[in-house]
């Protein structure tokens, strides 16, 4: 009997073999096809019986022949073969994955060949193949973490130390500035990663409030001319007539989304332009439909990674963060949060030609009174909070963030206790009356949650607001304060405006003893060139640190207008831009307000030596302007008695 006749014996295999969805061949040594079932056809593509006489190893791919071959060849010495890989070619000249166990028919039946029972393996291979990209993506990305977060902690630990060996003042303001600067790229990426787990976890929230899109954009515009000016490429914005109207939605959400996609454009464009466009793209049933598009003459995104940009961890090259640096999260959260506002976002893109950007999002219209309850709180909403009759128990281990706290606390003229870890806070609470604790989440001997449930159950603080003060601020962690009891949380690092924002806006915290006389409000003279309302917000109406702020002033301005008028005489345009952006901190701070367009335009153009003859006349103003306004301030301040 030989193995045809062997194949046409009967039907004993019939039900198993013929009517199995694996793909069936049987073949001798040589690889000559004897026979093969009805899944060839479902699977490959072939007709049926249509590969019988022909030799199986016509259809594996190339690369793979001799690997396969001495494999059949191991085979003949086995009754038993498991597990054999191989790329078979499809009638539509496609490769598909297949596995087979063979059974050798010489130890069964004493025949030279093989049935090979074959299962279809592509979708496996896929899965595997996606499996190592995400696992090589992921080990990219937390090598690129690890470099982007290392490399502003040196930055910021080399600043301190020559900050600790006595510098000039040139070199005092630079390497705070390199300090600050450092800071705010580590909050970056700490706020990336939480966005990300935030969006995955379904615990991101929109807000539906009313906005315009032709005051949010301009003002966003703004924050990138200087680096834009800096790399010599236009950037230039353009918005639709139509969308002069009041829409509703998250206007931080769809802030975060353009940040992301014109920081990216700018960071990627090295010569030409940058365009944000934004359009009507249809409106109906009050419903419309805003198009943005921003566009780059930048290095573009290759044909072939354009399917993955918008993948966690991916980057269109694992040399672009070595390059650019970033996380390869930006563009993962901007797809999410357009897709979680019912948008759309794609990108067209060819690479060393640019690329466009184009995000859809349909924003329900409002009308002028949704914006009405919007409107920022006036300052008097602020002056009836009097900080300096709180009391506050600040709950930290860390020096620094203990330091950092307690300055804050401090100018507000707030009484501040300290506890360097829970339970040393539970005796304080036992023995003292306080108006709020932040509360540190991670010390020693007792940890913030621990303690805070052991507060709790103290009768006389059951209702004592508790705020977390804590680093970690995943979703996870904000839930584990909340079920320990604690009111809110305030991530780390924080500003003094987000604490204050946290326990007067949102919590609106009050002192519990009111016998003290609230300081009545104290009105700026008429006719005055400067307004001191936010140093009487943040010192709860203290007269003596305002005194003390304007004296400061008085003194420090005056030597750096001298320094300022020495500058454009000898044409040091470089020292002049330092000078001007040191002073200007404390004209915020003094309401200074008619004089912050001279500071920027003297500040930008004087460090990019643009426009020199307007700076020159524009500095001379500005010092003219500020030998009126001190001796006013003298006189209306510091000369009248409390």
């Amino acid at each position: 009997m030989n193995i045809q006749q062997y194949v046409n014996k009967g039907s004993f295999y019939k039900a198993v073999v013929e009517d199995g969805s694996d793909v069936i061949f049987i073949v001798d040594f040589t690889g000559n096809i004897q026979y093969h079932n009805a899944s060839a056809s479902q699977t490959l593509g072939y007709r049926s019986k249509s590969l019988i006489g022909k030799n199986f190893f016509e259809f594996i791919r190339p690369s793979t022949l001799a690997e396969l071959q001495q494999k059949f060849k191991e085979s003949q010495k086995r009754a038993y073969t498991e597990k054999v890989e191989f790329q078979f070619l499809c009638r539509d000249q496609t490769y598909r994955f297949l596995e087979f166990n063979a059974i050798n028919l010489k130890h069964k039946e004493g025949l030279p060949g093989f049935i090979l029972d074959c299962r279809d393996i592509t979708q496996r291979k896929k899965d595997e193949a996606e499996l190592v990209r995400l696992q090589k993506a992921k080990e990219q990305f937390l090598a690129n973490i690890s470099h982007e977060i290392r490399t502003p902690i040196n930055g910021i630990a080399g600043m301190v130390n020559l900050l600790s060996q006595n510098p000039s003042p040139d070199e005092h303001e630079t390497y705070l500035n390199a300090i600050k600067h450092s800071a705010e790229n580590l909050k970056v990426i700490i706020n990336d990663i939480l966005d990300l787990a935030a969006i995955e976890s379904g615990k991101l929230r929109f807000e539906k409030i009313a906005f315009n899109l032709t005051d949010l954009l301009p003002s966003l515009i703004s924050t990138f001319t200087y680096q834009a000016k800096e790399k010599k490429i236009s950037l230039a914005y353009d918005i639709d007539e139509k969308l002069n109207k009041i829409l509703m939605g998250d206007p931080v959400r769809l802030n975060q989304i353009l940040i992301n996609l014109i920081s990216n454009a700018v960071k990627f464009t090295h010569t030409g332009s940058i365009r944000v466009q934004c359009t009507v793209e249809r409106e109906q049933r009050k419903i419309c439909w805003v198009r943005i598009e921003v566009s780059d003459t930048g290095v573009g995104i290759p044909e072939e990674k354009l399917a993955t940009i918008f993948e966690s961890f991916s980057q269109a090259d694992e040399s672009v963060t070595r390059r650019y640096g970033g996380t390869g999260l930006g563009l993962t959260i901007v797809r999410q949060l357009v897709e979680l506002q019912d948008g759309k976002i794609h990108v067209v893109s060819k690479e060393h030609q640019g690329s466009t950007f184009i995000v859809t999002i349909p924003y329900p219209i409002g009308q002028v009174n949704d914006i009405m309850p919007q409107m920022p709180r006036l300052d008097k909403t602020h002056s009836l909070v009097n900080t300096s009759q709180l009391r506050v128990l600040l709950v930290e281990d860390n020096d620094i963030n203990r330091l950092y706290a307690k300055s804050i606390l401090k100018n507000w003229q707030c009484y501040i206790d300290v506890a360097e870890n829970g339970l040393v806070a539970i005796e304080k609470i036992k023995n003292n009356a306080f108006d709020v604790v932040l509360m540190d989440v991670q010390m020693p001997v007792m940890d913030g949650y621990e303690a805070t449930k052991a507060i709790r159950l103290m009768e006389l603080a059951a209702e004592l607001p508790i705020i977390a003060l804590t680093a970690n601020a995943t979703v996870k962690d904000v839930e584990k304060c909340f079920a320990a009891g604690m009111n809110d949380y305030l991530p780390k690092p924080f500003t003094p405006e987000d604490l204050y924002r946290k326990l007067f806006d949102d919590l609106k915290i009050k002192p519990l003893n009111h016998a003290q006389p609230r300081p009545p409000r104290v009105t700026e003279p008429e006719g005055v060139l400067y307004n001191l309302s936010y140093l009487r917000n943040v010192s709860g109406n203290n007269e003596d640190f305002i005194r003390e702020m304007v004296s400061t002033f008085v003194q420090t301005v005056p030597p750096v207008l001298t320094e300022m008028q020495k500058c454009l005489q000898e044409k040091e345009w470089m020292r002049l831009s330092r000078l001007i952006h040191q002073i200007k901190p404390s004209f915020i701070l003094l309401g200074i307000d008619a004089l912050r367009a001279n500071i920027l335009f003297i500040e930008e153009n004087s460090k990019a030596e643009t426009s020199l003859s307007k700076v020159t006349q524009t500095t001379k103003e500005f010092i003219a302007r500020c030998n009126t306004i001190l001796p006013q301030l003298s006189r209306d301040i510091l000369m009248t008695q409390p």
